[in-house]
């Protein structure tokens, strides 16, 4: 994937986030897009090598659009500024985890799981993890885990906040409760997963992590340590959908 041309063209809509210089730079973007498609193409190739539910997708199943709704967003911006797919067996828009590449300059990165879960399927989830605590141990505190997402049980931990945390280098749920959930004990020595309030890991990578081919390699090892944590998330999650 050439990267470098993609990352260079979203730093120039950045500086130019307007429908009449999109319209005059339109056939770079196409350029860029097709490359980014292209790359997509390469990661969903690689990615059901090791999880044939993902078989039946497409690139288009994956990919979103560039141009943003800005109906109810106070920033009016037509364009966005990075390139984004979500690989989901089940779709874009489905509860369940999936895997997620990010290209934006200087906020490249590596995602997998999930990003929002209802109130009722999240507490079962937290049941499952109560029920099988060693198996989900086995998923998250595996040093192939840790080495690229990290836990939440950190000093950062104790200050609560339900701000997104992509900015960190690499991190384990995104939104966190500043107490214990209600209806579980706030001593299990655990708690710390049950205060999630989704279970996304990622890891952010440098702008020329994607250029050329050498980055499903890397890209397949990151997943491949947080498969095991989004199955658990998932044979849960599944009997909702």
């Amino acid at each position: 994937m050439d990267s470098k041309r993609i990352l260079k063209f979203l730093r120039q809509v950045m500086a130019n986030n307007n429908r009449p210089w999109f319209q005059e730079h339109k056939p770079e973007y196409e350029i860029v897009r097709a490359e980014f498609e292209r790359g997509i193409a390469q990661a969903l190739e690689r990615i059901v090598s090791f999880d044939p539910e993902i078989a039946h997708l497409q690139v288009k199943d994956c990919t979103y659009r560039f141009y943003r709704d800005t109906r109810f967003s106070p920033d009016k911006s037509p364009y966005k500024n990075h390139f984004g797919a979500y690989i989901d067996a089940k779709g874009k828009k489905a509860l369940r985890g999936g895997y997620y590449l990010h290209l934006e300059p200087d906020h490249c990165l590596v995602a997998v799981g999930n990003y929002w879960l209802p109130t009722n399927i999240l507490t079962s989830c937290r049941n499952e993890i109560m029920a099988n605590t060693d198996e989900w141990l086995k998923c998250v505190e595996s040093a192939e885990f840790q080495k690229y997402f990290g836990s939440p049980v950190s000093s950062s931990f104790k200050e609560p906040t339900n701000v997104s945390s992509w900015d960190q280098p690499q991190g384990f749920g995104l939104e966190k409760l500043k107490t214990s959930p209600s209806g579980f004990p706030k001593d299990w020595p655990y708690i710390h997963y049950l205060r999630l309030k989704d279970y996304c890991a990622w890891h952010a990578v440098p702008n020329d992590f994607f250029e050329g081919d050498g980055w499903l390699d890397e890209m397949e090892r990151m997943f491949r340590a947080a498969k095991p944590m989004m199955d658990f998330m998932n044979a849960v999650i599944d009997d909702y959908e």
